[in-house]
């Protein structure tokens, strides 16, 4: 779990649960946790904006490896956010660590890593970053370790070809090297990108 970078009041976005959903997530390496709304659609299962992010980091981290998230609420209307609770998910009773390393490689918990080589996957997903150091790198749920992907900023047609080399809760997460060949400045979530699979 990452956060978007985003201002405002504590928020989420979400690929997997609808706009209204309240979501309760708990960062297990310090217990704390925070209660929020999904307000928009991310890449993610749950990515916290800054304020949301700020109740539940450890100093100095970007990125939360052992998460508990937890649907609290439905959407406002009723729904019962497609009969799934975040509890049954990979980002529910088992943390982001704990997703990586259970003995499922993540191209194979998605379906054998989506896309042929060449093709265009994870289509409408929105990319932000983990906060990690070293050289550009990405990490993914969908895409097993060694997966080259290019991804491409749709807002200024920057473009960066990384190789995946961790498991994440996005479709593909990059890391500030990454990130900074292709954001535009002050922004930390890129809405609309291209997510090519190349090798």
């Amino acid at each position: 779990m990452t956060l978007s970078g985003e201002a405002g009041a504590p928020a989420a976005s979400s690929n997997q649960f609808p706009i209204g959903t309240t979501l309760k997530v708990t960062n297990l390496d310090n217990n704390k946790s925070t209660t929020v709304k999904v307000t928009s659609t991310s890449g993610s299962c749950a990515l916290l904006n800054n304020a949301a992010f700020e109740q539940v980091r450890e100093p100095g981290k970007n990125l939360i490896r052992k998460a508990r998230i937890e649907k609290i609420g439905g959407q406002a209307g009723g729904q019962n956010s497609d009969n799934q609770n975040a509890g049954n998910q990979a980002g529910g009773d088992q943390g982001a660590g704990d997703q990586a390393g259970g003995g499922q490689d993540a191209g194979n918990q998605a379906g054998g890593g989506q896309g042929n080589v060449g093709e265009v996957v994870c289509a409408g997903s929105t990319v932000t970053l983990s906060g990690e150091a070293g050289a550009p790198a990405a990490s993914s749920n969908q895409f097993p370790v060694g997966t080259t992907l290019k991804v491409t900023n749709l807002d200024n047609n920057k473009s960066t070809t990384v190789k995946v080399a961790s498991a994440s809760g996005s479709c593909a997460l990059l890391n500030n090297a990454a990130f900074e060949q292709v954001r535009e400045p002050g922004k930390f979530l890129i809405r609309k990108a291209r997510i090519e699979r190349v090798g």
